[in-house]
């Protein structure tokens, strides 16, 4: 799938396309077939607004925002049957994710797969599919096409228990840790 990006702005006092074409860091997952990342933009804690179009996003950018900083994401889950598949690599996917997940894989717990907790404030939207959230002590909670999840730095995980993948949009938001 290509998510089609297009950048909007202002130069003269009039409303202009700045870019319009597909995400610079967007990856099909080889190891975790149907599984894909995208960031698709960012903003450093001093943005504002420009009539230039600098692209925020390096194939080094961090997923993980600092505080005061903002990222756009779509991920797209792919059923949980294929991390139970006996041609499943775990250590190819981490490998994977490692070098296409710049700044999340490390806050992964490796005792627990899946789960991990970043600091921010995730506003997540379903976009496509049906997911679950699964939070500390097993506390699991089923996610349909355009429900909403607002996370505030709590340890979860997503599990995709249908047969279907299941696409989210993710804006992250970097906060302090207290």
């Amino acid at each position: 799938m290509t998510i089609r990006r297009l950048v909007t702005g202002t130069v003269g006092g009039r409303s202009v396309i700045l870019s319009d074409g597909a995400v610079p860091r967007h990856h099909q997952y080889k190891s975790i077939p149907g599984f894909s990342t995208a960031l698709v933009w960012a903003t450093a804690q001093s943005s504002a607004h420009s009539d230039v179009v600098e692209d925020p996003i390096t194939p080094t950018s961090s997923y993980v925002p600092a505080p005061g900083e903002t990222r756009l994401e779509i991920v797209t889950f792919p059923p949980d049957s294929v991390y139970l598949s006996k041609d499943f690599d775990p250590a190819a996917a981490y490998a994977e994710q490692q070098k296409n997940l710049t700044g999340m894989v490390e806050h992964f717990d490796p005792e627990n797969p899946g789960m991990h907790a970043t600091p921010t404030i995730d506003y997540g939207i379903v976009l496509e599919g049906t997911i679950w959230l699964e939070l500390d002590g097993g506390v699991v909670e089923k996610l349909e096409k355009h429900s909403v999840i607002i996370q505030q730095g709590n340890v979860h995980a997503w599990r995709n228990r249908s047969e279907q993948a299941a696409t989210l949009a993710f804006i992250l938001v970097g906060a302090r840790q207290d």
